[in-house]
């Protein structure tokens, strides 16, 4: 049987794609899943079977090999930066958008150099407060 890692899986539109470890991927419906499964994380590596659909492959009898490990909200809350930090990282940031803003107001995109370490501040951001 072949083996991979899930993708992407949408448990609200009960599909979404797994990876094969030879490559390609492999379309996976809500009925493939194990019995009292509703969603699959991405990275969680999974054992299937592989049936020809009417766009490409899909997966069949889907088994869980290796599952993510899950952070309970309260280890991850423990994790999370005093307010005070983040009063200055968001301060922080806020300046730093402001000047893009700007530049886009004058029709520039900023350079690459510029744009980085904003994008990098936001997907910390993002994860601080999805924490």
């Amino acid at each position: 049987m072949p083996t991979g890692k899930v993708k992407w899986y949408d448990a609200e539109k009960g599909f979404g794609f797994l990876t094969q470890d030879d490559g390609g991927d492999v379309y996976v419906r809500s009925d493939a899943l194990p019995e009292g499964t509703e969603t699959l994380k991405s990275g969680t590596r999974v054992e299937f079977g592989i049936a020809q659909g009417r766009r490409g492959d899909q997966a069949l009898q889907v088994r869980v090999l290796d599952p993510t490990p899950s952070v309970s909200r309260s280890q991850a809350q423990a994790r999370r930066k005093p307010p005070e930090e983040m009063v200055t990282i968001v301060e922080d940031l806020i300046r730093l958008l402001d000047g893009l803003g700007e530049g886009y107001r004058h029709g520039r995109h900023p350079d690459r150099k510029a744009a980085k370490p904003v994008a990098q501040l936001l997907r910390a951001l993002a994860a601080e407060l999805d924490g």
